[in-house]
């Protein structure tokens, strides 16, 4: 009888000791795979990450640099168009235009020039063939001013960044301005070039 209950302590030893060197291997493994937390009932679990608490939806505003047109853009033009339409009223009922006499149509002024922003044309026109002066020119102009923006695409604000449409439109100021100039006060009677310290000046607003 005790050589029989002897036989079956060393059965369960012997059943025993494979088990627990299965779970030996299970936390050998477990531990090198990760970190291992155990929990209250003693099972051995891998930690994968760990996640902060916090809100679902990311109810923050991220910073954009496109505006939409409507209503940004146009309520500062409408706004900026309405102070320009108030100053000019209330300027024309204090101030008189500068208005001349009558014209008198049989009598043709000298020299007849154009009014100031216009006198760049005919500037030109004293120079080139008019097909040249009054088409061709202010059109390849104009055409180079209008593909500026889609040139230089560079949406910097700061000067030096925008080395290309600062150029290009300075190059047209200059140019414009010149020819302005020139037509104001250096052409006299017959619209010939005059200098206007010696001859006078032969321009009037």
């Amino acid at each position: 009888m005790e050589r029989s209950k002897s036989a079956k302590g060393k059965g369960a030893v012997a059943t025993a000791a494979p088990a627990a060197a299965a779970s030996a291997v299970a936390a050998a493994t477990a531990v090198a795979d990760g970190p291992v937390m155990t929990g209250a009932a003693g099972h051995t679990q891998r930690l994968l990450t760990v996640v902060k608490s916090g809100s679902i939806q990311d109810i923050k505003m991220k910073p954009m640099d496109k505006v939409h047109v409507w209503p940004h853009l146009i309520i500062v033009e409408f706004g900026a168009a309405l102070f320009c339409l108030g100053f000019l009223t209330i300027f024309s009922i204090f101030v008189n235009a500068p208005l001349l006499i009558l014209a008198n149509v049989n009598q043709t002024p000298n020299p007849s020039k154009a009014p100031w922003y216009f006198l760049g044309l005919q500037e030109m026109l004293t120079m080139f063939h008019p097909m040249v002066a009054g088409v061709t020119v202010p059109g390849i102009g104009l055409i180079i001013l209008t593909m500026a923006p889609y040139i230089d695409k560079n949406p910097s604000n700061k000067p030096e960044d925008r080395k290309f449409a600062i150029s290009l439109f300075t190059t047209f100021m200059m140019f414009w301005s010149v020819l302005v100039m020139i037509g104001s006060f250096f052409r006299g009677p017959g619209f010939n070039f005059v200098f206007p310290w010696a001859d006078g000046l032969f321009f009037e607003l």
